[in-house]
């Protein structure tokens, strides 16, 4: 009983006399939880809603555009490692439409996409440039209606937090594809150059 007394008794001077803090007494605090890192993937997901793939040309002098309603691409994207920097995208030729009733029943046809021959269309990247301030050249390979030719994409890309958009177009000689049969065959009506603007708005994945 004694002993107990005067431990009792010695706690208490500590204390008066500052040796040890109330604080050093009490429980230890519970360390504060770190903060998460910030999200640094490579990989992005596209927000279709907010993205498009146009293609722009003329018929008799008058222009016109167009744009695929259905496509997906893969991204995989740092600008601290271009090196490993792919882009993959695959688009239905079938989902082609500019509005205008007559061409859209002539672009799925052979004279144009035949699309029962060649539904899809895709583009593979190969290397990535940068050629600063947020521009990039972007080379690969483009495959349409069954012929694949390189392609080089000039592109600027931005940044924020998880969020990137990215913008480019590039023009495409369709006759290298063999894209135009019979009366279209030609660059009478319609050139051959045809102009690809694409806009992509992509969210940072896992």
């Amino acid at each position: 009983m004694r002993s107990k007394v005067t431990a009792g008794l010695f706690g208490a001077l500590v204390l008066l006399s500052g040796g040890v803090s109330a604080n050093a007494l009490a429980a230890p605090a519970k360390p504060a939880p770190k903060a998460a890192p910030a999200a640094t993937g490579s990989n992005w997901v596209v927000n279709k809603a907010a993205s498009s793939i146009v293609f722009k040309s003329n018929f008799d002098g008058e222009d016109f555009q167009g744009r695929f309603n259905a496509w997906d691409a893969q991204i995989s994207f740092d600008p601290k490692n271009l090196a490993a920097a792919k882009v993959t995208a695959t688009i239905n030729t079938g989902s082609a439409k500019t509005g205008d009733a007559s061409r859209d029943e002539s672009m799925p046809t052979g004279q144009w996409f035949d699309v029962a021959k060649f539904p899809k269309a895709s583009f593979t990247s190969t290397s990535w440039k940068d050629l600063g301030g947020g521009k990039y050249q972007v080379a690969g390979n483009l495959t349409l209606h069954g012929v694949t030719q390189p392609v080089t994409l000039p592109m600027s890309i931005a940044i924020a937090g998880n969020t990137a958009k990215a913008n480019g177009a590039v023009t495409i000689d369709r006759s290298k594809f063999g894209v135009g049969g019979g009366q279209f065959r030609t660059a009478e009506t319609i050139p051959f150059a045809v102009q690809v603007v694409i806009a992509i708005t992509a969210a940072r994945g896992k």
